[in-house]
């Protein structure tokens, strides 16, 4: 049985999320108490449901239970993956402005940042377990994107188990609106010639034709492409001996829109050609 747990910060988008897996035919369950998980998933699968999403947050009872529970429902043969959905607390603090909700660990005593700052080191030891997803700078829209490419993916297939395999998500950004929150590895490429400034290619990004030409023919370019990918190339098979379900690289310029996306596409196209599963992800212009 596949089931996936959507956890993380109150505000992070779990509910948009778990909407987008129920229209994908997942059985959703809301707020379930940590140790509720094993007798949850043998009851549904009794039940001949094979895809489950389960949200465990901060309302959640029992969160010290959900490391064991997780192993025991892997021990059982399910596949067992876990979401964890965070934002920047400027993210989380103006979209509880906007929709005037109260957050969860508020009281008269915190401030809603307090609040936020409180609930990410309840949720530490469950940060740990899985998959990261930065929201801060995702529209509810591009939110339910991301999470259709990342159940497209061969390790969500319910086949066979031997397509399984570490994910790659190529992301691109802008230092400008901070580093992702989701990132194992962050590479700056600020240092190389930048098409912004040739008044062609200002307007166009990293997926055009004119820009891909203009970096292209530079050597300083090449250079540190080939090194980025020989980087990811050598270090990828101890992380798949390390069964970790993804990987995020991002690559970051001064916007966002131009070599940092043209660095994505380019690593994306190779390690595709390589037969393995990548995501690819352009922040800013998404």
């Amino acid at each position: 049985m596949q089931i996936i747990i959507v956890t993380g910060l109150s505000g992070s988008g779990k509910s948009i999320v778990l909407r987008a897996l129920e229209d994908s035919s997942f059985y959703c369950i809301d707020n379930l108490p940590a140790t509720l998980l094993p007798q949850i998933s043998q009851h549904l699968n009794a039940t001949n449901h094979s895809k489950i999403a389960i949200s465990i947050d901060s309302r959640s009872a029992a969160l010290e239970a959900l490391p064991k529970a997780i192993e025991s429902l892997k021990s059982a043969g399910n596949q067992v993956q876990v979401w964890f959905l965070e934002s920047a607390v400027e993210t989380l603090v103006k979209r509880f402005s906007e929709t005037r909700r109260k957050h969860p660990l508020s009281n008269e005593s915190t401030t809603l940042p307090e609040s936020i700052a409180n609930e990410r080191e309840l949720l530490a030891g469950v940060a740990e377990l899985g998959h990261h997803i930065d929201t801060s700078n995702l529209s509810a829209n591009a939110l339910r994107n991301h999470i259709r490419d990342l159940l497209k993916q061969d390790n969500y297939n319910a086949g066979d188990a031997s397509n399984r395999g570490l994910v790659l998500l190529f992301t691109s950004f802008g230092f400008k609106n901070g580093i992702p929150l989701d990132a194992d590895f962050v590479f700056d490429v600020r240092s190389l010639p930048n098409p912004h400034y040739d008044a062609d290619l200002k307007p166009l990004t990293g997926k055009d034709a004119a820009v891909q030409m203009f970096l292209a023919k530079q050597p300083a370019v090449v250079e540190m492409l080939a090194d980025i990918q020989h980087y990811v190339e050598k270090w990828l098979p101890s992380f798949n001996q390390d069964h970790r379900s993804y990987l995020t690289v991002a690559i970051g310029c001064t916007g966002g829109q131009h070599r940092s996306v043209y660095f994505v596409e380019q690593l994306s196209s190779y390690f595709k050609q390589q037969k393995q599963q990548v995501i690819i992800r352009h922040r800013e212009l998404d």
